[in-house]
């Protein structure tokens, strides 16, 4: 193979995932061609809505499927976070490469941490789940949302719009962006979106071709990790809409798992945690979010789609 021609979002972030997986690739291959096709989605160019409003899965990814199916390219780089469990026939998910951070971090110019924003500050997130999580520990918290790429979402944390932001780690971390005070919640005390901080490799499923070209790619703790969560929010049917969380850790041969459900008030959190054997952890994951629709989940999941 001479050339692979790699589907991303135009976004900073977007492009430094998509390049980062070009320099492993050119490393790899030195004589390999790889070119970038840039292509705008549905979530880039609604900007002005929550992205809970806008509804719908798959809001960053469906576009640049398109462009996988019909040719134009041959691989996508997403971040996993963004990509629904269910994907078309022809397509497959045939990469995970290592995981960056997980974790969220809130970031201020003022302030530290969360206990010590002032009563009733500002705080801005696109995340329904982080907003719930946010006014469970403090719900006193004014929250607005807040869309746009990191660059702008500092930007306003700058202009004095917001007295902290809370946004993830990972693309702080890549784009190099950083603020005077950050704080990153252990991601055992603030539950981080599925697969947050992963990149998936996502390509036709016919193409043998590629997944032994790229098959150096993958972290087998992170698939093992990611698709747990994953299997978590398929069995809830959740999306961005609906505060869900789930975050699975790998510790040798044994896989611990926990995962929430929340009212976006964060009033009501349904919190459970499981371990077992790596080998089960799509099984764990599946069960798990039965544990928790049996203790109350499935009554809020319920409230909220109809909502």
């Amino acid at each position: 193979m001479d050339q692979i021609r790699i589907a991303t979002r135009g976004s900073k972030l977007a492009l430094w995932q998509a390049e980062h997986i070009k320099g492993l690739l050119q490393a790899t291959y030195p004589d390999m061609k790889v070119g970038l096709v840039i292509i705008k989605t549905k979530g880039d160019k609604i900007q002005d809505v929550p992205l809970a409003q806008v509804g719908g899965k798959g809001l960053f990814v469906k576009e640049i499927e398109e462009a996988l199916l019909d040719g134009r390219a041959d691989i996508a780089v997403h971040s996993m976070k963004d990509v629904p469990t269910e994907l078309p026939e022809e397509l497959m998910l045939g990469i995970i490469p290592q995981r960056e951070a997980c974790e969220d971090c809130l970031v201020s110019m003022r302030f530290t941490g969360l206990d010590e924003l002032p009563e009733k500050a500002t705080v801005g997130t696109s995340s329904l789940r982080r907003q719930a999580q946010l006014l469970n520990m403090r719900p006193d918290l004014n929250i607005v949302a807040l869309r746009g790429n990191l660059d702008t979402r500092l930007g306003k944390l700058e202009r004095g719009d917001f007295d902290a932001i809370v946004v993830a780690r990972a693309g702080l971390n890549r784009l190099n962006l950083s603020a005077p005070c950050m704080h990153t919640f252990a991601p055992d005390r603030f539950l981080p979106a599925v697969a947050q901080g992963a990149l998936g490799i996502e390509f036709r499923a016919d193409r043998s071709d590629l997944a032994s070209v790229l098959a150096f790619m993958d972290d087998h703790p992170t698939r093992v990790c990611v698709l747990a969560e994953r299997a978590f929010l398929f069995r809830l049917e959740g999306g961005c809409q609906v505060p869900i969380a789930c975050h699975a850790v790998m510790h040798g041969s044994e896989l611990r798992i926990t995962g929430m459900v929340a009212d976006v008030t964060g009033r009501e959190c349904i919190l459970r945690s499981t371990t077992g054997p790596v080998a089960q952890g799509e099984q764990m994951g599946r069960e798990l979010a039965d544990v928790i629709l049996d203790a109350g989940g499935r009554r809020i999941l319920q409230e909220l789609y109809l909502s």
